[in-house]
C-alpha cells in the first residue's frame, strides 16, 4: 500500500503535469469505487477544472473547480498513471479521467481504493478523510503535537502511530525502521517514553520518511510516469531483514507478532 512518500510523491508530479486543465470525459467501471453513482460522477466532474493537488496522510485531495474535490486513495498495489495523446494506455484498469488536451490519468485498482467526488462544502464531513489526523509531513506535526498524542496513554507505540486518526500517513512499511532509529520496541506503551525518546521518534519519522521522498518512494511502487522508486530493501535498516545483522550492534533481526501485524526489531536495541 502506497504510505506518506509514494502519496507525497505523486501529489507533487501530478500538480506539475495536470493543473489548470479542463476535464473532458471520464470513465469509471468500478462503482464500489465511487461513493455515488457512476452516472452522476461523470456528470459533475465533467467541464471542472484542475485546481490544487495536495496530499494528506495515503490520500490525494485535488480541486475541482470551481466547487468540488477529488478524493482518492490507492488502497493496495494500485497505479495511478498519467498518458498523453501518443502514450500507450495500461492493459487493464478501472478508471480513466482525460483532459481536453487528450492528456490524462488511469486508475488500476488491484484490491481495494476510493475516487469521491464531492461539493467542497461537505469535504469536513467526509467520512473517510474528515477525522484524519496531522499529516506526518505537514508543519502542524511538531515534536509538541507528538508529545501531547502520548501523554497518559497506555496504547502500544506502534499501534497508536499507525492509526490515521492520530497521525496520518505512517503505514507497517515505514514504521519498522522509524522504530528502530528511536530505538523503541513496537509493543512499548506510549505513555512510558520519555522527554528525550519522544524526541528521538519525532526525528525518526522525519528523517525516515523524508529519506524514502528524495529517493521517489518504495522500488515496487510506480509514480504518475510509471516509474518504479528508489527506495529498495538495501536502504531498510531492520525492516523485512530477518535472519541479517543490526547494523548498529550486529544482533540479528527478528520478525515477531505484534497485534495484527508483523514488526522487524534488533532485539538489543529495542528491548521491551
Amino acid at each position: 500500500m502506497p504510505e506518506l512518500p509514494e502519496i507525497t510523491v505523486l501529489s507533487k508530479q501530478m500538480a506539475k503535469e495536470i493543473t489548470g486543465k479542463q476535464i473532458h470525459k471520464v470513465e469509471a467501471y468500478q462503482p464500489k469505487c465511487l461513493n455515488i453513482p457512476p452516472e452522476r460522477f461523470v456528470e459533475t466532474a465533467i467541464g471542472k477544472t484542475i485546481g490544487q493537488i495536495y496530499s494528506r496522510g495515503k490520500w490525494l485531495f485535488i480541486k475541482l473547480e470551481p466547487d468540488h474535490y477529488l478524493l482518492i486513495n490507492l488502497g493496495m498495489g494500485a497505479d495511478l498513471l498519467y498518458f498523453t495523446p501518443n502514450s500507450k494506455l495500461p492493459e487493464k484498469y478501472q478508471f480513466k479521467l482525460t483532459f481536453t488536451d487528450h492528456s490524462g490519468f488511469t486508475i488500476r485498482f488491484s484490491w481495494f481504493g476510493y475516487i469521491h467526488l464531492l461539493p467542497q462544502k461537505e469535504l469536513n464531513q467526509h467520512k473517510l478523510t474528515a477525522k484524519l489526523g496531522v499529516s506526518a509531513s505537514d508543519k502542524e506535526f511538531t515534536k509538541e503535537y507528538l508529545q501531547k498524542l502520548l501523554e497518559k496513554r497506555k496504547a502500544r507505540i506502534k499501534s497508536l502511530l499507525l492509526y490515521q486518526k492520530n497521525i496520518a500517513g505512517i503505514g507497517n512499511v515505514y514504521i519498522q525502521d522509524i522504530l528502530f532509529n528511536a530505538r523503541l520496541h513496537p509493543n512499548r506503551k506510549a505513555f512510558t517514553l520519555s522527554d528525550q525518546e519522544i524526541s528521538n521518534l519525532y526525528n525518526a519519522i522525519k528523517t525516515v520518511l523524508n529519506s524514502s521522498i528524495e529517493k521517489g518512494g518504495l522500488a515496487y511502487e510506480k509514480n504518475f510516469y510509471g516509474q518504479k522508486g528508489n527506495f529498495n530493501i538495501e536502504d531498510f535498516q531492520v525492516g523485512y531483514k530477518t535472519g541479517k545483522h543490526c547494523p548498529v550492534c550486529s544482533t540479528p533481526i527478528e520478525k515477531i507478532r505484534t497485534g495484527p501485524t508483523s514488526s522487524y526489531i534488533c532485539p538489543k536495541c529495542q528491548k521491551l
